[in-house]
């Protein structure tokens, strides 16, 4: 069978590259080694743990404890059963969404391994036993990740990669997280929202270097607050099962950590093992990523193209889908707009980070003038109605131009509300349009205004602000 493009991996970025390309009245073949189409986002990643994140958070009454006390619970013994059952009825729901929109874009889909056998042509080892041969004019290669399982880390039932830790069968009394990435600090924050004693290990200095660090100032503090133990410096010599309930982890240093469960989760590699890549022309990095044309998203052979978390940083599901978008439509020499230079980062912990364009350290390693202006929820009439003791938001703005230069963002419903400076940002709004402008009352949006007027209050009165200018030429 030959195609116009064979795209490897139905994730985010393999789904958008398809899909894409079917628009463009191209024949598309989409190969996926799993049994359903998806990827690790919808089966092993994104999905599951923001459903699981969701699921705990309701079944924990965590969102009313500023009201009832740190004890309340909405469920009092909550199981693994509890868990999965939400789990199931979400993955199925997203993986039928998915087949139809495939289906109707008139996309083929195999599934089973592929490897290439030259340039043009793939291998499909499919579950019946047959081999199916397709040959393609061009492919995208979108497989994304797979946890890094080191080989001295004895990986069992109890010592768990973050692939695993979604199929526990009980939940743990205690954790020890190793790797603050963010998946280390999504789940550490979710199993210590259902009461589980955890304990973060992180070998640097510090979390989330990418995030504003007064976010992870006051991220860090609410964690400490709540019981989650985090030691930076700590770098694992040796990890072991000591018991049915007794996992083992000996730092560099000598200190010792016990916990009835271990979660690995110091990085993933990229899933280009079985590809057979050489045979395409094309080679790996050490943790499995292909290098790409960071605009065209075209590797060193001219008609494959790679995307998603597979080509490495920003490694988001959001982002992944925009290359898939964008790769498709090089691959058939089709205009394609860059997306915008800054876009949003969601951490989906508990509680939640989100945050887009310049941190303080930024502005000034760019030596641009800037003054910053904060809001906490609790401020807001909709924080009092929520009964929210914490969130935080924290807005830049250049002095000279008044011109906002970046939204950070922690606490409940970051991730939505982030994209308010997302659209000001990108369209180079100002202070003035928090200022001015009037939000839904009461909402959790009002933190715009309240930071905005935290800013205007602490900035020179040099300049005339966006009013006063239009009053002068009204005048004029």
């Amino acid at each position: 069978m030959h195609y116009d493009l064979i795209v490897i991996g139905s994730g985010p970025a393999g789904r958008r590259a398809a899909v894409q390309a079917a628009k463009l009245k191209k024949s598309v073949l989409v190969v996926d080694r799993g049994h359903r189409v998806g990827g690790v986002c919808v089966h092993t990643g994104t999905i599951p743990s923001k459903t699981l994140r969701e699921t705990v958070l309701n079944l924990t009454g965590w969102r009313e404890r500023g009201f009832y006390g740190r004890g309340h619970r909405a469920k009092q013994d909550i199981t693994i059963a509890d868990l999965k059952r939400r789990l199931s009825i979400t993955l199925d729901h997203e993986v039928e969404i998915l087949e139809h929109q495939l289906t109707r874009n008139n996309v083929h889909v195999v599934h089973g391994p592929a490897r290439f056998v030259d340039p043009h042509t793939v291998e499909i080892a499919r579950g019946d036993g047959d081999t199916l041969r397709a040959t393609a004019s061009r492919f995208v290669i979108a497989v994304g990740t797979e946890p890094y399982r080191p080989p001295h880390v004895p990986f069992d039932d109890a010592i768990l990669d973050a692939d695993d830790i979604l199929s526990i069968a009980r939940l743990p009394r205690t954790l020890t997280v190793i790797g603050a990435t963010v998946i280390g600090i999504e789940y550490a924050t979710i199993f210590s929202a259902l009461d589980v004693k955890v304990t973060v290990l992180e070998p640097s200095e510090t979390v989330l270097p990418f995030v504003d660090g007064e976010l992870v100032d006051e991220f860090l503090h609410d964690l400490r607050d709540r019981g989650v133990t985090i030691r930076f410096r700590a770098s694992a010599a040796k990890i072991e099962r000591r018991g049915p309930d007794a996992c083992f982890v000996q730092l560099e240093d000598g200190r010792q950590v016990w916990s009835e469960m271990i979660l690995f989760a110091a990085g993933r590699q990229g899933a280009v093992g079985r590809l057979n890549l050489a045979a395409a022309g094309l080679t790996a990095d050490a943790r499995g990523r292909l290098a790409v044309d960071p605009v065209t998203f075209r590797t060193c052979v001219p008609h494959i193209f790679a995307c998603g978390d597979v080509v490495g940083f920003p490694s988001l599901a959001s982002t992944s889908m925009e290359q898939g978008r964008i790769a498709a439509r090089m691959a058939f020499d089709e205009p394609a707009e860059p997306p915008p230079e800054f876009f949003p980062y969601g951490i989906y912990s508990v509680p939640e980070i989100s945050t887009i364009g310049m941190t303080e350290d930024q502005a000034r390693e760019r030596r641009i003038p800037y003054e910053c202006g904060v809001a906490r929820f609790r401020e807001t009439s909709r924080g009092h109605i929520m009964g929210l003791e914490f969130g935080f938001m924290k807005l830049i703005f250049a002095l000279e131009t008044r011109r906002l230069l970046g939204a950070h963002i922690v606490g409940e419903g970051a991730t939505e509300l982030i994209h308010i400076g997302q659209a000001v940002l990108n369209l180079g709004g100002t202070l003035e349009y928090f200022v001015e402008n009037t939000f839904n009352y009461p909402t959790l949006a009002e933190a715009y205004k309240i930071a905005a007027l935290d800013a205007w209050n602490r900035m020179p009165r040099l300049q005339p602000s966006a009013r006063e200018r239009r009053a002068d030429l009204r005048a004029v």
